[in-house]
């Protein structure tokens, strides 16, 4: 079975149930030693829609390459980006050692800068503690975000809004769909942490737009 839905079909095929991954595969045990709460985004009502872009980013839309690093200025994130693509379930593939502690961009999505809808994902925490988005829902909008890639450039997003869904109603469609100009999801687990299925319950993503790049 193919890794990545084919190009053309990228906002549908597999990832109806990629937000489940995030929960059912990143956290295997209640981290009760926590001497922090990993800060909650506010939960989306049933009828939101992400922010559009009225003004998509002509001239600033780069072409492929790779990202290699991560920056959240905000959240005090740094990371080296490793890569991961879709589960023979359909569902996205969680970051996995050696590397669970760094995030992800999926393969089958553009890369951030390109025109389209580049897809990152990171853990929340592990047995060991936080990982890399353990923080991502104190993210707020207007805070940047900004993205090293392979061919020296670093695409720079500014966040539009970040929100809690519940895995059963997790809308696909508005988080990896394509947009006009060129955008990014961040997206790990958020919600509770539910002990008899051993994941969180919901799911936690940012929402931002291409607004600059640099060399």
């Amino acid at each position: 079975m193919r890794t990545a839905p084919p190009r053309g079909d990228r906002p549908t095929l597999g990832l109806s149930l990629a937000a489940a991954a995030c929960g059912a595969a990143a956290v295997t045990t209640v981290i009760a030693g926590h001497q922090e709460a990993a800060p909650q985004a506010p939960a989306a009502p049933r009828t939101w829609a992400p922010p559009r872009d009225s003004s998509p980013a002509d001239g600033l839309a780069l072409p492929a390459a790779p990202p290699t690093r991560l920056t959240i200025p905000a959240l005090g994130v740094r990371a080296r980006v490793a890569r991961a693509g879709l589960l023979r379930d359909g569902t996205l593939q969680p970051p996995r050692p050696p590397h669970e502690d760094q995030p992800a961009w999926y393969t089958g999505s553009v890369t951030p800068g390109e025109a389209g809808t580049a897809v990152i994902e990171g853990h929340l925490d592990s047995s060991a503690g936080p990982s890399v988005f353990f923080r991502l829902g104190r993210l707020r909008p207007g805070q940047d975000v900004r993205v090293r890639r392979a061919d020296g450039a670093t695409a720079v997003f500014t966040v539009d809004a970040v929100r809690r869904f519940p895995k059963d109603g997790f809308p696909a469609r508005a988080v990896y769909a394509d947009t006009p100009g060129p955008s990014l999801r961040l997206i790990t687990c958020g919600g509770r942490f539910d002990p008899a299925a051993r994941h969180y319950r919901g799911n936690t993503v940012a929402f931002a737009h291409l607004t600059a790049t640099a060399r």
